[in-house]
């Protein structure tokens, strides 16, 4: 069973890059569907970005695609989430999640099983 823990969040200004950091333990993020979502408060969590990590496929949310992209660094079975050209909207709460590359879908939090306790992004 694989375990979520985030970092890299915090205050940044409009226009400007960072970087969240999910590492995992308990498994290996090759054999899983590896997503970012986020959530503000009284709004339904949204789904970002995930990254199918065997195949590399990755998708994103229209309001985040050219801006934010999704690795992994197998080694340090670790998955990034790379934000660039931040804009205000782009405040809230980021999760990075596990699930099975079969149940790989964005639109559909639930069908994540494995998530890690969030980082905040302000950005002002």
């Amino acid at each position: 069973h694989v375990q979520l823990v985030e970092s890299g969040g915090g205050s940044v200004q409009v226009g400007g890059s960072v970087r969240l950091s999910c590492v995992a333990s308990g498994d290996t993020v090759g054999r899983y569907c590896m997503g970012w979502f986020r959530q503000i408060p009284d709004k339904e969590r949204e789904g970002v970005a995930r990254r199918v990590t065997a195949s590399g496929t990755t998708r994103y949310a229209d309001s985040v695609r050219a801006r934010f992209f999704i690795f992994t660094d197998n080694a340090k079975n670790t998955i990034y989430l790379q934000m660039n050209r931040l804009k205000p909207e782009d405040t809230a709460m980021y999760y990075c999640a596990a699930t099975n590359a079969k149940n790989c879908n964005l639109l559909e939090p639930k069908s994540f099983s494995a998530w890690g306790q969030g980082t905040q992004v302000t950005v002002s």
